[in-house]
C-alpha cells in the first residue's frame, strides 16, 4: 500500500530489458547513438511535428529549468501557478539555470491558473520600464500539483493570453501521459496545437528508470538548448541508456498503457475514499488526490502498513496526498480502503 509518489514505483520490465539490450557492445556517446535517432522519430510522430527538436535529460528539474532558460532572459519573469512545481519544489533551479529570471506566482483554485488571473499578472508586471523585470514566458503544469487536469481548451485560453503579449509558453509535463489519458487528447492537441512552445515530457514518474524528454517546436532553439545542457553538466556521456529507456517507453504506446493503469487505480482509490466518508480537497482527475479525514485515521492507516504523505489540514482534521502508479494494483487499493473504513 505505497501511495507516497509515482516516483517511488519501480521501472517497467520492458524498460529494464531495453537497458540490458543497450548495454551490449558499443555505441556513440553524447546523444549520437542510433537509438536516439529512433527516439527523435518516435517523438516527432507522436507530436505530429516533423521538425520538433528532441532532447533527453535525466531529471524533471533540469528538463523544466533548461526549457525555461532557452525561452527566457535573466531580466524576465516566468509566470506560473503559485503552487507549480517550478515555484515550490525545484530548490531555485529555474532561477539558477535562467541566470536569475524571476518567478511570478499566479493564483487559481484547484491548482489551475485562469486566463483572467494570468492577464492581471501580465498587466501588472513589465510596465515599469528599465526599473522592473520584463515579461518572459508562461509555464503551465499538467497534471497540476493539486492532481487536477487542464483540458486542451483551458491550455489554449491561457496561451492566448500569453501570446497577446508575445510570450512563449512551457508545459511542465512530468505527468504528461496521465494528463493525456485523463482528457483523451493527443500529444499535439495538448501542446503546440494549443499554443505550447516547449514541453517537458516526463518518463520517470510513469515507469522509466530516470529519463525526461524536452520537446521544442521551434527547431531554431535547438542549438541553444544543446549548449545550455552541456554547460549545465547534463549532457550524459553514455546517452544510449537514456535513449533506450525512452524508446521502450514509447514503443507500442507503453507510456499510455502505464498512465491508463495509474489513472484507473487513482479513480478507484478516489471513489473509495469518498465512499468511506473522506472529503477530497480538489477534484481527483488523474492519479493524485488530496483527501481530508477525521483525527486518528493516519494512525490506523499506518498501523495497517499504508505509506503516503501527510499534509497540512484544517483544525480537527487530517489530510494526505495519495498517488497511484503504473504498477498499483486493485488489491492494494482495496486493502487501503478497508483500512480507511476501519
Amino acid at each position: 500500500m505505497y501511495f507516497t509518489s509515482d516516483n517511488a514505483s519501480g521501472a517497467h520490465p520492458d524498460i529494464l530489458a531495453a537497458l540490458t539490450r543497450a548495454n551490449d557492445g558499443f555505441a556513440r556517446s553524447y546523444g549520437a547513438d542510433a537509438i536516439m535517432e529512433r527516439v527523435t522519430a518516435q517523438v516527432r510522430d507522436i507530436f505530429e511535428h516533423p521538425e520538433a527538436a528532441v532532447y533527453l535529460v535525466a531529471t524533471g528539474t533540469v528538463a523544466n529549468s533548461l526549457s525555461l532558460a532557452v525561452y527566457s532572459q535573466p531580466w524576465s519573469a516566468v509566470f506560473a501557478h503559485t503552487e507549480a512545481h517550478i515555484a515550490t519544489d525545484e530548490c531555485g533551479a529555474p532561477e539558477f539555470y535562467t541566470d536569475g529570471a524571476k518567478l511570478i506566482g499566479v493564483p487559481g483554485a484547484d491548482g489551475k491558473m485562469t486566463p483572467g488571473a494570468l492577464a492581471e499578472a501580465l498587466g501588472r508586471i513589465g510596465e515599469s520600464g528599465v526599473h522592473g523585470v520584463q515579461r518572459g514566458m508562461v509555464s503551465i503544469t499538467n497534471v497540476t500539483e493539486a492532481g487536477t487536469v487542464y483540458t486542451t481548451a483551458e491550455i489554449a485560453a491561457l496561451t492566448a493570453v500569453a501570446k497577446s503579449k508575445a510570450l512563449p509558453c512551457h508545459l511542465d509535463g512530468a505527468r504528461f501521459a496521465n494528463a493525456l489519458v485523463a482528457t483523451g487528447a493527443t500529444a499535439a492537441e495538448m501542446t503546440w496545437k494549443a499554443g505550447i512552445d516547449v514541453v517537458s515530457f516526463g518518463g520517470t514518474k510513469n515507469g522509466c528508470l530516470g529519463v525526461e524528454a524536452v520537446v521544442m517546436f521551434d527547431p531554431a532553439k535547438a542549438w541553444e538548448f544543446e549548449l545550455r545542457r552541456k554547460r549545465a553538466g547534463h549532457l550524459v556521456s553514455k546517452h544510449r541508456f537514456l535513449s533506450a529507456q525512452f524508446e521502450a517507453y514509447l514503443t507500442d504506446d507503453l507510456w499510455l498503457q502505464l498512465a491508463t493503469q495509474a489513472n484507473a487505480m487513482g479513480a478507484r482509490l478516489a471513489q473509495g475514499v469518498a465512499v468511506a466518508g473522506a472529503r477530497h480537497q480538489y477534484p481527483a482527475q488523474a492519479n493524485m488526490m488530496f483527501p481530508e479525514w477525521t483525527l486518528g485515521t493516519h494512525a490506523r492507516l499506518e498501523a495497517a502498513g499504508a505509506a503516503y504523505y501527510q499534509m497540512p489540514a484544517a483544525p480537527g482534521m487530517e489530510a494526505a496526498r495519495l498517488v497511484t502508479s503504473w504498477n498499483t494494483t486493485e488489491a492494494e487499493v482495496d486493502q487501503f480502503l478497508a483500512a480507511l473504513r476501519g
